[in-house]
C-alpha cells in the first residue's frame, strides 16, 4: 500500500480515484463497510482505491480535554487498512491550520490534488471541516458540481445497537473482549512499541517487555494470560496491567508489562501485539518483593495450565 501525505503525491497517472474518508479508529465492521465499498468502486471503475485518514484524533487539536483513548495506535490502524486491500492511503497531518479549513475547502483541495475523483464514501453521520461545517448533504452538492458519486454508508448494528469506536472502547475498559472482537470483526489486541523498563522484573527472575500504551484504551487492571505476536511469531505470556502497587511508587500512568514464557531475548524498540485470553486475578500490593515473586511464579503456573486447556483446573492454584 502506497502511503502518502498530500493529495498531489498520489501521481494517479490519469486514473480515476475512489475515496473513503474517516478517522477509522479500530477499523471496525462499520468502517470496513465504507472501505470495502470504496475498493469495490475502484475495481469496477479501474480506479485507485484511496483511504483518507488522519495522523491523530481531531480532538487532540480542537478539544484536548476530550481526547478518547484509542483502540489502535496509528501503525496498527494502517496495517489493518492495508490488509483490507486498499491501494493507497492518504495520511493527513491534523494540526491547527488544518482544523480551521472549511468542509467545502477540504473537499475542493482533495479534488484539485487528485484530479479525477470518481466516488467518495463516508459514514452516513460523517461530519468534517471547521466547526463541523461539512456533512453528507454537502458532499452530495459538491459531488454534483465536481462530478463524483457519494456513498453515505448506514451504521452497522450488533445486538440491536450501532457499532461505534466509543462502544468498543467501553467494552475494552470493562474487560469484555469477545464483544469488542465481534464489533471489530477480529480479536481485539493491544499493540505498541516495547519501551526499556527499570529492570525490576529481571532482578526477581521474571523479565518483562514493557509496552508503550500511551493514549490507548486499556482493559481493567489485573493479571492476564495472553498471546504475544512478535516478529511474526505467536508466544505465550503473563501480562500485568496496572500501577505496580508493591513498589509503592506514586500512581502516575498505568503500565503494561508482559512476561513472555520460555523467551529471553532483547526486544526493546520492537513492535508487539497482545491478545488477552483470560484474566487470572486483580492487581494487588504484596508485603515484599519476595512475596511478589512467589505470586508471579504461581501466575505463570496457572497460565501454563490455561495454555494446556485446563483453564478451570488452573483456578484451583491460589
Amino acid at each position: 500500500m502506497n502511503v502518502i501525505h498530500t493529495a498531489t503525491e498520489l501521481n494517479a497517472g490519469g486514473r480515476k480515484v475512489c475515496l473513503a474518508i474517516g478517522f477509522f479508529d479500530g477499523v471496525h465492521l462499520g468502517h470496513q463497510q465504507i472501505i470495502r465499498q470504496t475498493i469495490a468502486d475502484a475495481r469496477q471503475q479501474e480506479a485507485i482505491g484511496l483511504v483518507v485518514t488522519f495522523d491523530r484524533h481531531p480532538n487532540t487539536v480542537v478539544a484536548p480535554h476530550r481526547v478518547p483513548p484509542l483502540i489502535y495506535p496509528l501503525a496498527q490502524k494502517v496495517r489493518v487498512i492495508e490488509a483490507m486491500g486498499a491501494e493507497a492511503l492518504l495520511l493527513i497531518h491534523f494540526d491547527k491550520a488544518f482544523s480551521e479549513q472549511t468542509g467545502e475547502g477540504f473537499v475542493r483541495d482533495l479534488a484539485q490534488g487528485l484530479s479525477r475523483i470518481q466516488s467518495l464514501c463516508v459514514g452516513a453521520n460523517f461530519t468534517f471541516g471547521h466547526k463541523r461545517s461539512g456533512d453528507v448533504a454537502l458532499l452530495r452538492q459538491l459531488g454534483a458540481a465536481l462530478g463524483f458519486a457519494v456513498h453515505g454508508i448506514a451504521v452497522v448494528s450488533l445486538d440491536g445497537n450501532a457499532i461505534s469506536s466509543t462502544r468498543i472502547r467501553q467494552a475494552i475498559r470493562a474487560g469484555e473482549f469477545n464483544p469488542a472482537g465481534r464489533m471489530l470483526g477480529r480479536p481485539w489486541s493491544l499493540a505498541g512499541q516495547v519501551a526499556r523498563g527499570d529492570g525490576l522484573g529481571r532482578q526477581i527472575g521474571f523479565p518483562t517487555a514493557n509496552l508503550d500504551a500511551t493514549g490507548l484504551a486499556l482493559p481493567p487492571n489485573g493479571v492476564y494470560v495472553a498471546h504475544i505476536v512478535l516478529r511474526n511469531r505467536t508466544l505465550r505470556a503473563v501480562v500485568n496491567v496496572g500501577f505496580r502497587p508493591t513498589l509503592q511508587l506514586p500512581a502516575s500512568q498505568v503500565r503494561v508489562e508482559a512476561h513472555l514464557l520460555d523467551f529471553d531475548e532483547e526486544i526493546s524498540g520492537e513492535e508487539l501485539e497482545i491478545l488477552f485470553l483470560e484474566r487470572l486475578r486483580d492487581e494487588k500490593a504484596f508485603p515484599s518483593l519476595a512475596e511478589l515473586k512467589a505470586q508471579i511464579g504461581r501466575d505463570v503456573e496457572r497460565a501454563r495450565l490455561c495454555f494446556q486447556g485446563q483453564g478451570s483446573d488452573a483456578a484451583a492454584i491460589p
